[in-house]
């Protein structure tokens, strides 16, 4: 009798557990692996369960439960700041309880808010004589959301004033647009103009097909300060000049939104003459993510407008039940006040000059990987970061720590590449999702995923460059790279489809898990189960596994 292929994990575990007997009287200690959910019950995932454990006990279950998630730090994937100074963790710990919403209970922690606001707007060149207004969000996708509902309201009540029809309001944004701006679209009934993106305008937001799309119903354009897919800045300034010669002949002022959810917290540190901030008269918004190159944890983000007749009283409300007036324009409303507070130790602890120095080593790291990669001759670049300027390219010599980042084309420091043409030809079995996949196994999580509508048929890896992302990780990262994409070319064409499938089951398996286990029968859980394979993809690439970790 040949074994199966196809077992039931659940089941297995069902009966390997039955021959233990519960018994009711058991004293339970009280140390930490001496709960009953050591041996005798299953830890509850899905019901709240009628009695509880010690804290100890519940601590250490879920601490060593979570130890299978990926290491923050290696997480490539994510734009998401994961360190800080151990002080700032003291100050997060000590204002944990407290509410950014209740301001007149916490005064103190409201004018730190203030002096933020103040900051930012500084930072992104307000014009004298303008007063900023603004807010802390719970991340870019709160603040993009308000920036949005603040132009579709002034594009109303400016129709309504003018007895013109304002049921059909439309926005302008790439195909590469994070999905926040499209949910704004949709959450608020906006119609989405989502323009076509390709490799000439560098996967972004391309200026020549603006006018084209505009008209008298758009309540304003999204331009992203630092694509998602390839760290490429959009043209503010060229976008705002075609709007404003729109204007002139059409009488119609569209204004801008700038979600500089990554780009606003490095542009002005290391691209202080590149022009996208509200010295341009037509961006009437802008929104950043504290916890990105904001560098604090995860939890924050900003909104700011360049005068208060930018933000319609329509969305302000008052409230008088917190012990005074109060005003909120937030679609949140009690919110941890502890990130906030984080973010005023980032501006006071680094400064203008030590923010300059991280987000220079981010964008030096990042083309160090940039040119090791394209160095291999297995993969080309699809960012620009490590590309000359053009007025720079006679006057850029060699690899030199320090490098001015304005030599180079501007972005964030993001890294996009692909197997070059050369090695697809060499090597058509090899799919850049197996690299991903076993990069994986080394620790690193660095995704593969298709560039935006129009060209996703051209997949890309992307690595983001933190503050934590070390010359010395980057050159690991580099080697560990090359190990694998070697070890997967010495692989013939049926050890790789092996590996494409199984990995395709996998993924899908562990986003039904959960399902099956909430809502199937056993006998339906079971039937499922033959549904999918238990084999092994990976059996043909121990090497990887047994050549280390970082």
């Amino acid at each position: 009798m040949s074994l199966s292929r196809h077992v039931d994990p659940d089941e297995i575990i069902t009966k390997a557990r039955s021959t233990r007997q519960s018994n009711p009287k058991t004293h339970y200690g009280s140390t930490a692996y001496s709960s009953r959910y050591t041996a005798d019950e299953e830890i509850p995932k899905f019901k709240i369960p009628d009695s509880g454990t010690s804290a100890q006990s519940a601590y250490q279950l879920i601490h060593d439960e979570l130890e299978f998630d990926g290491r923050p730090n290696l997480n490539l994937a994510s734009f998401v700041n994961t360190f800080m100074e151990p002080e700032v963790d003291k100050l997060i710990m000590e204002n944990i309880n407290k509410n950014l919403a209740d301001a007149d209970e916490y005064p103190a922690m409201m004018d730190i808010h203030t002096r933020c606001i103040s900051m930012l707007s500084h930072l992104w060149k307000i014009p004298k004589g303008e007063t900023a207004v603004g807010s802390a969000t719970t991340g870019s996708s709160e603040a993009i959301q308000l920036g949005g509902l603040a132009m579709k309201r002034r594009w109303q009540e400016k129709r309504m004033k003018e007895g013109k029809d304002h049921s059909k309001p439309n926005i302008i944004m790439g195909s590469n647009a994070q999905v926040a701006l499209e949910k704004f679209a949709r959450y608020f009934e906006v119609e989405a103009r989502i323009l076509p993106v390709s490799k000439e305008s560098n996967y972004c937001l391309d200026p020549k097909l603006i006018r084209s799309n505009v008209d008298e119903n758009t309540i304003g354009i999204f331009i992203i300060l630092g694509s998602t897919y390839t760290g490429h800045f959009e043209p503010v300034a060229e976008i705002a000049q075609i709007l404003d010669e729109y204007e002139k002949e059409t009488g119609l002022d569209i204004p801008i939104h700038v979600d500089g959810a990554s780009g606003a917290m490095i542009a002005p540190f290391v691209y202080p003459d590149l022009k996208w901030s509200f010295e341009i008269p037509r961006v009437k918004s802008i929104n950043t993510s504290g916890h990105k190159y904001g560098l604090t944890y995860v939890g924050l983000g900003w909104i700011i407008w360049r005068g208060q007749e930018y933000l319609p009283k329509h969305l302000v409300f008052e409230l008088h039940y917190l012990g005074g007036t109060e005003e909120s324009y937030t679609l949140n409303f009690s919110r941890p006040g502890n990130q906030m507070i984080a973010q005023y130790f980032t501006f006071l602890h680094l400064g203008f000059e030590g923010f300059r120095k991280i987000q220079s080593n981010d964008l030096f790291n990042a083309r160090v990987l940039s040119r090791g990669l394209e160095e291999s001759g297995y993969f080309e670049c699809i960012s620009s970061i490590h590309i000359k300027s053009e007025s720079w390219k006679d006057g850029l010599k060699g690899l030199v720590h320090g490098e001015d980042p304005n030599q180079f084309v501007p972005g964030l420091p993001v890294v996009a590449f692909k197997f070059s043409q050369k090695f697809r030809q060499e090597f058509p079995q090899v799919k850049q999702a197996s690299l991903s996949t076993l990069l994986r196994v080394k620790g690193w999580i660095l995704p593969n995923y298709p560039l935006p509508p129009n060209e996703e048929k051209e997949e890309i890896l992307r690595v983001v460059v933190r503050e934590s992302f070390s010359l010395d990780l980057c050159e690991r990262l580099i080697r560990d790279i090359i190990h694998v994409t070697e070890t997967l070319m010495d692989s013939d064409a049926v050890d790789m489809e092996a590996l494409s499938r199984g990995m395709s089951g996998l993924t899908s398996i562990k986003s039904s898990v959960e399902k099956e286990r909430r809502g199937s029968t056993g006998e339906e859980s079971k039937q499922k189960g033959k549904e999918t394979s238990g084999h092994d993809p990976l059996h043909r690439f121990k090497g990887i596994f047994a050549r280390g970790t970082c």
